[in-house]
């Protein structure tokens, strides 16, 4: 397990680094989770050994929301202005996640049936 969390917090580094070199607009970590799916794909073994990990991990994610919630309540008067802008991002957002999410499964799920009818299996 902490093989597996050493890997996670360098691919982490990694993209916090490259974001900070290159001034990208995209967050650290996002540029390492992008690093760290393109490493698994290539070396699916990595995928399974970090897979353990992953979900216990994601099991207890909740707990990570904490500290960003009370950053939220703590900063609140600093969004009073912006109330509408926000609650409007944040609509819009999530709208266009559940959409992106529809549409990468409806994709996944035809691109599994195909397979399943070449082979002959039922899916």
């Amino acid at each position: 397990m902490l093989a597996a969390i050493a890997t996670l917090l360098v691919f982490q580094c990694l993209g916090e680094g490259l974001s900070y070199l290159f001034s990208l607009p995209v967050p650290g970590p996002v540029i390492g989770m992008l690093l760290l799916a393109g490493y698994c794909a290539l070396r699916p073994a990595a995928a399974i050994a970090l897979e353990p990990t992953a979900l216990e991990l994601l099991r207890h994610l909740s707990l990570l929301f904490v500290p960003a919630g009370v950053g939220i309540m703590v900063s609140a008067h600093a969004l009073r202005g912006d109330v509408l802008a926000v609650v409007l991002s944040v609509a819009v957002s999530t709208t266009l996640a559940i959409i992106v999410t529809a549409l990468v499964m409806r994709a996944m799920l035809r691109g599994r049936r195909r397979v399943a009818h070449e082979h002959g299996d039922r899916a």
